[in-house]
């Protein structure tokens, strides 16, 4: 390992300066092989490390540090943890309301960062959940109050500190936006002005702020239209300057994906990338051939897009990220109360609520109907068992949740149905539900960018319905994003876990009478 030593301002050339601000991406040997030739030039800020790349990122990592003799800042995003220490998409802690548990989080997640080679991890997720949107961003966000927010957050940060690398809180300044809009198909919008986002969205950041625990911010590509009507806050000078001028940040601000829709289907793919810079962020997540994006980061240099004052300014902070890096402690271990404790997050985040007089367990002898949803792609009998499961998310496996179930309740019934059953599927399923006394759906939703607004289909939506005509559904075990619960009738008993596979048998626990759910929604459930 090389000696490893701080780039001085004044020495960087044009090319070098360009490169601090630009964040390079591995994603093949060819995007490793020329980042690893700018690292040897000093030409790289900032590397973007794929936890699941395809290509070898373990061996390329260990290269990019090898040939690095300045303090690289290898960054990546992991809100869900790391290695194999993961919870239920990030609302798990929220829904835990646990500061210990947050803390224990931060800090395993750091360390697992750390032995990858990553100095800076996208976490806390400090967006608001908005009640009134069934989007992604509500499943990963900790809360609506902000005072839990701030204070699960800074609990978090205070451990990813302890475990040795940086923070990165995201997605400043927050999520207002109203609409069923995924920012990475398209713009979302904000009618929120500079008060309201000081009162209520900023609030987690100036507690992290006011308690050195907030290194950076990742902006979002929401239009805060109040504050500046032609740019979304990742390229607004307007909306960046509130965290610096009012609440007095001076840490680093990095964008969120540019490639995204929300930005390129206004401001294109190349001049976006100039205007990130111009607008006062310090590191540019151009993603993309390496190659080509720091020929368009300097094109848009020469094309006047940000200025030699601009780049020098964010440059200034890339170096002051690198130095704190070099202080960040080194010598943290997991402990096996560390392991005992983090387990417990995708436990103590299961909630249950049942109407009055309803417990949230239900007879294990009893004759119920589990109705386990499945994906499109699983192959099924005409009995509603699974013939071949092709699900694709790892978590979600819904043929280890019908054999848990069928040993736990073995006098029920169980019948499997695609999220977009036929007509025939339905039919069979209403028939059959009339042989038991009552039915347990089991349903999940696995986020991801590009699928717009998150709900059931409308298929299963109809069966729930029709079957509420006669109050035939006692239970909906969900698991995911809870705000689509919202589009169903009412329903007596409601139990809602995070997306892992832990949480899915928890769940079961707590319907079994084996465990008492001990979870709080970080809003309230309101079914039809």
């Amino acid at each position: 390992m090389k000696a490893i030593n701080e780039l001085k301002f004044e020495e960087l050339t044009l090319e070098q300066k360009i490169g601090m601000v630009t964040v390079s991406s591995v994603r093949k040997k060819a995007d490793f092989e020329f980042t690893l030739e700018l690292i040897k030039k000093r030409c790289v800020g900032a590397v973007w490390v794929y936890p699941f790349s395809d290509y070898d990122s373990e061996n390329s990592m260990r290269a990019m540090r090898e040939a690095a003799d300045y303090p690289v800042i290898f960054i990546t995003d992991a809100e869900s943890g790391m290695g194999e220490y993961t919870i239920g998409r990030h609302n798990a802690l929220g829904m835990t309301n646990s500061e210990e548990l947050a803390y224990t989080f931060g800090k395993i997640t750091a360390i697992e960062a750390r032995k990858k080679g990553v100095n800076i991890v996208c976490n806390p997720l400090l967006d608001m959940a908005n009640c009134n949107c069934a989007c992604g961003a509500n499943i990963r966000s900790i809360g609506c109050d902000k005072e839990i927010v701030a204070r699960i957050a800074a609990a978090e940060a205070k451990g990813m500190h302890d475990g040795g690398v940086l923070t990165v809180g995201k997605h400043y300044p927050g999520s207002s936006t109203k609409e069923y809009i995924d920012s990475h198909m398209a713009e979302t919008d904000s009618d929120a002005t500079v008060e309201e986002l000081l009162d209520y969205n900023l609030y987690p950041y100036k507690y992290l702020i006011d308690r050195g625990l907030l290194d950076g911010v990742m902006t979002r590509h929401t239009r805060f239209h109040k504050i500046d009507p032609e740019y979304p806050a990742s390229l607004s000078k307007n909306v960046i300057n509130i965290i610096r001028e009012r609440l007095g940040f001076d840490g680093f601000c990095v964008t969120d994906a540019l490639p995204m829709m929300g930005i390129v289907a206004r401001f294109g793919k190349i001049r976006s990338k100039g205007l990130s810079i111009a607008a006062g962020n310090d590191l540019a997540l151009v993603f993309g051939d390496p190659r080509a994006e720091f020929d368009i980061m300097r094109k848009c240099f020469d094309d006047g897009v940000y200025t030699q004052e601009e780049l020098d300014r964010a440059v200034k902070v890339v170096l002051a990220t690198q130095h704190k890096i070099m202080s960040l402690p080194q010598n943290a271990e997991i402990t096996e109360e560390d392991k005992e404790m983090f387990k417990r997050i995708n436990t103590d985040s299961i909630f249950a609520k049942a109407d009055e007089g309803l417990s949230q367990s239900i007879s294990k002898d009893g004759k119920h109907l589990f109705v386990v949803l499945t994906d499109i792609g699983t192959e099924l009998d005409e009995l509603g068992k699974i013939a071949e499961d092709t699900i694709t998310n790892s978590w979600y496996k819904p043929e280890k949740i019908i054999e848990k179930l069928g040993s736990v309740f073995p006098d029920s019934g169980i019948y499997a149905i695609k999220e977009y059953p036929s007509r025939v599927d339905i039919a069979r399923l209403l028939d059959k539900s009339t042989e038991y006394d009552d039915v347990v759906f089991v349903t999940y939703f696995n986020s991801a960018p590009y699928l717009g607004r998150e709900m059931l289909s409308v298929r299963i939506i109809s069966i729930m319905e029709a079957m509420q005509m006669t109050n035939k559904i006692s239970t909906v075990m969900h698991f995911g994003n809870p705000y689509i619960l919202e589009d169903l009738p009412h329903i007596p008993r409601i139990i809602v876990g995070p997306a892992s596979t832990e949480a899915t048998e928890s769940a079961i626990a707590v319907l079994a009478g084996e465990y008492t759910a001990k979870g709080v929604l970080t809003y309230d459930i309101k079914l039809k």
